[in-house]
């Protein structure tokens, strides 16, 4: 069965972003063909979409090469990404379903349950897919597109740590599932970018380089 370039792009992507394959390191078409289980053809569809979203860069003479992000690029990752879920929440009180609303306070029960038992491991990919959903529920196939793309350079420069009072981080989820479901726009936007705010403690860079350092700004966890 051929293995489609989108799934060995994902591939490719996770293994960036996990730090598998380091900034500045090699990719070639061989070794990832060899990798993955696939032929070339796949491989070599997935390195263009990489290089148009920023994972990859190709050099002269010297092919394709994982990209090396700065402390700036990471801190606009976040910055941007800190300007767009505001206004992907804002959107979802507009435009959100019943199956989102339903999805978002499963969520909410799940990570207020684990944070009051102190279950802290799984609080991070919990609010992984909250933030997920509720820009899903904004109704914005372009949003959705552009926040997953920058969740994932996020990941790949910084290391997010679980909040330090997970409780109160989950009761703003609440907060905010509460304005999304009474179609409370401005509400809505002003806690989410509250939320993101008060995040930023639990973002700490990991990109190595010999620039000096900037604020990073913050994104929500």
């Amino acid at each position: 069965m051929r293995i489609p370039a989108h799934a060995v792009c994902a591939a490719v992507r996770d293994d960036i972003v996990s730090g598998v394959f380091e900034p500045g390191s090699r990719l070639t078409e061989e070794l990832l063909a060899r990798r993955y289980g696939v032929s070339r053809v796949p491989v070599r569809e997935a390195l263009r979409t990489l290089e148009s979203e920023g994972f990859v860069t190709t050099r002269r003479h010297a092919g394709a090469h994982v990209a090396e992000p700065t402390e700036q690029d990471a801190a606009d990752f976040l910055e941007i990404r800190m300007l767009l879920e505001p206004l992907a929440a804002a959107r979802a009180a507009r435009r959100r379903t019943d199956a989102h609303l339903k999805v978002l306070r499963g969520l909410v029960r799940l990570g207020q349950e684990r944070a009051r038992r102190g279950q802290v491991d799984d609080l991070r990919s919990l609010g992984g897919w909250f933030h997920e959903t509720l820009v899903q529920a904004s109704g914005s196939p372009g949003l959705v597109a552009l926040l997953a793309q920058l969740r994932h350079k996020v990941a790949w420069t910084h290391a997010v740590q679980v909040p330090a009072r997970p409780v109160d981080s989950w009761a703003e989820h609440g907060a905010i599932v509460d304005a999304v479901a009474r179609g409370d726009e401005d509400r809505a936007r002003a806690l989410t970018a509250a939320h993101a705010d008060r995040a930023a403690a639990a973002h700490r860079l990991r990109v190595r380089t010999s620039q000096p350092a900037v604020n990073t700004g913050s994104g929500p966890v």
